[in-house]
């Protein structure tokens, strides 16, 4: 099962759920065109919301970086939040860990904007 991204707004903050698995194909993809639709769209401001994904491949963290790579080449700003400790883990293996900025509390990272 590939990943589901819901979109909602939060104040000038785009929030984007994810469930499900990040992986090569269908759900990294969407993850990318939909970080992208919201930049173009003037929604600058983007909270990705990962309590809900079970799996993470490399592709996956490779969407994570593009993702955060053409926000911030246009100006805008990606964040995380809620990690499960697995893609914690793999984000801190692979020294990604630093580059984003990551919160536990969705208020506390909606502030921080």
């Amino acid at each position: 099962m590939s990943a589901t991204l819901t979109t909602r707004q939060a104040g000038d903050v785009s929030v984007v759920d994810v469930s499900g698995r990040l992986t090569l194909g269908e759900g990294s993809s969407a993850l990318r065109d939909q970080v992208r639709t919201l930049i173009s769209g003037g929604h600058k401001k983007i909270l990705l919301n990962m309590k809900d994904v079970t799996y993470i491949d490399s592709s996956g963290i490779g969407e994570l970086v593009a993702a955060y790579t053409s926000a911030t080449g246009l100006g805008g700003n990606v964040k995380l939040l809620g990690l499960t400790n697995k893609v914690k883990d793999l984000l801190q293996i692979t020294k990604l860990y630093t580059v984003f900025e990551v919160h536990e509390d969705e208020a506390h990272a909606l502030r921080s904007f």
